[in-house]
């Protein structure tokens, strides 16, 4: 009896009904056990991604081009903001969740610190009235070292219930007018650099299905202001990420596992899910970046400025681009033609290209080149390894035996393997995840984007549903696996254009404070 008969026999009718309305096939939930079974497949690192061996370090004296020919392209309504924004907050607070459980901080200094830096934090006066509507005091409750019952004010529902909000809604800011939260620190970002000829500021952020009623109304309260006061429209759209992108958990000797209640476990597949939002987005030009990573507007001009240069790069090389696949359609080449293209491909784009190549007919050339040349394009920002903790930019070696440009987790390689190790932490750069992504061709057609995804990125690590373990697989990530296939450059920015906010303690980085 094959795997394929003997899950369909662990598998209940309820099972089968369950798998149906997440939107899944018995088949797919096969095939991702099948994933389990077989294990991940680390990716090889060559080497680390350098200055001038896959960084571009674009030279002052170019900065201005580059910005013209982005403002020149962004009036044409190409631009948009795509913004990934269903993460959680709860992982922020984790600190505060464990001191108000155990009814304080681990020790006094720590105690001593929270109350003085507890004014600091953009949702202060948030929390001051919260506490004030219960009939109670903030100044004695922080005289009398109350922390856990502030604590409980800004995480459960007693008072802001920053625990069980997405990210997006958090008070990021202190401004004179009002304090901002980070979603509309994406408003403010996208007035500055998306904004067309007619004035419309197009967005996308992705939201949790838990939440999206609750963000919808926020951006009804808020939008208005914003667009007088930046003279804009926002196009704002608002996406889920589907059912269907889940995964099935398994236990340790790689089953279905059920809960307490006899259900199939479905996870979240990763951020690798929200290619599906990606790729159904009636975009041209998407800029990508995090909902945390954002500053008030005493530093947004290095952000947007650096927009504006990572945007007016990736339309510089989609000109010379689309030129050469036009020439590759309409001629017949010649063997200078295709040798001066074959330069370009590699001293622009960084590909590498098979052993045996110059030694094809002409014909096959063309045909490879055209291949690699049609395809989406992302020019990625990469700052300087400064110890944060996350992926960064390495040449990989790939199965054919070349080499490509690659974003890469920590967990997608053996650290296991000395080497491995030696060239992961030798690293010179960073990814901030700042991305921006031409997603049309040359006609002007949308890419299909699963079509460029290496489905052997998957993830596979071990968690726990109520004290019994499980193993959950991510699909391949948005920026890893799921854009293996597009044509990528790496360009460095300042380390001034990221300011991410993994914890609430980031918030008191002086990035962050008034």
């Amino acid at each position: 009896m094959n795997d394929a008969h003997l899950f369909k026999m662990i598998l209940t009718h309820a099972d089968i009904r369950q798998i149906e309305k997440e939107g899944l096939s018995v088949d797919q939930v096969l095939a991702q056990i099948e994933l389990f079974k077989r294990g991940a497949f680390p990716v090889t690192l060559n080497r680390p991604c350098t200055i001038n061996d896959g960084i571009v370090a674009i030279p002052e004296g170019n900065l201005n081009t580059i910005t013209a020919l982005y403002e020149a392209e962004v009036r044409k309504g190409r631009m948009l903001k795509f913004v990934p924004a269903s993460g959680a907050a709860s992982r922020m607070f984790k600190d505060w969740y464990r001191c108000f459980e155990e009814g304080g901080f681990e020790s006094q200094e720590a105690g001593a610190a929270f109350i003085i830096s507890v004014k600091k934090y953009a949702f202060f006066n948030d929390l001051l009235d919260a506490i004030s509507r219960k009939g109670e005091d903030i100044t004695q409750l922080i005289e009398a070292k109350r922390m856990p019952e502030i604590l409980e004010y800004v995480l459960t529902s007693k008072g802001l219930n920053y625990g069980n909000l997405p990210k997006a809604l958090l008070k990021f800011h202190v401004y004179p007018d009002g304090n901002r939260t980070a979603l509309e620190e994406h408003l403010v970002e996208a007035a500055l650099y998306v904004k067309d000829a007619h004035k419309i500021c197009r967005l996308h952020y992705t939201v949790s299905e838990e939440h999206q009623k609750q963000v919808e109304e926020y951006l009804l309260q808020i939008k208005e202001p914003y667009e007088k006061y930046y003279e804009v429209k926002y196009d704002i759209i608002l996406s889920c990420q589907k059912s269907s992108t889940n995964t099935v958990a398994v236990d340790l000797d790689n089953r279905p596992f059920h809960d307490q209640q006899g259900m199939l476990v479905f996870r979240p597949g990763g951020h690798g899910a929200l290619l599906e939002n990606l790729n159904g987005i009636d975009g041209d030009i998407i800029f990508l970046k995090n909902i945390d990573n954002v500053v008030s507007d005493r530093l947004k001009p290095a952000t947007i400025l650096y927009k504006k240069i990572l945007g007016g790069y990736l339309i510089s090389l989609q000109n010379e681009i689309f030129r050469y696949l036009r020439m590759l359609v309409k001629e017949d080449p010649g063997e200078d033609t295709i040798a001066e293209i074959e330069l370009y491909c590699e001293k622009m784009l960084h590909i590498v290209f098979p052993p045996g190549f110059k030694h094809l007919p002409l014909r096959e050339k063309r045909i490879f080149i055209f291949n690699k040349l049609n395809r989406p394009i992302r020019v990625c920002g990469m700052v300087k390894n400064e110890g944060e903790p996350g992926g960064g930019p390495f040449w990989v070696n790939e199965e054919d035996g070349t080499q490509s440009l690659q974003i890469i987790e920590e967990s997608q390689i053996d650290l296991r393997e000395k080497e491995q190790k030696a060239i992961w932490k030798s690293a010179t750069h960073f990814n901030p995840v700042d991305l921006v992504c031409g997603v049309k061709d040359y006609r002007a057609q949308k890419f299909n984007l699963p079509e460029f995804v290496n489905e052997k990125a998957y993830f596979i690590s071990q968690k726990s549903e109520k004290g019994r373990d499980l193993r959950a697989l991510e699909l391949p990530g948005l920026w890893n696996g799921s854009m293996a296939a597009w044509n990528t450059i790496f360009v460095e920015v300042p380390i001034d254009t990221f300011n991410p906010v993994k914890t609430v303690y980031d918030l008191l980085r002086p990035q962050h404070l008034a």
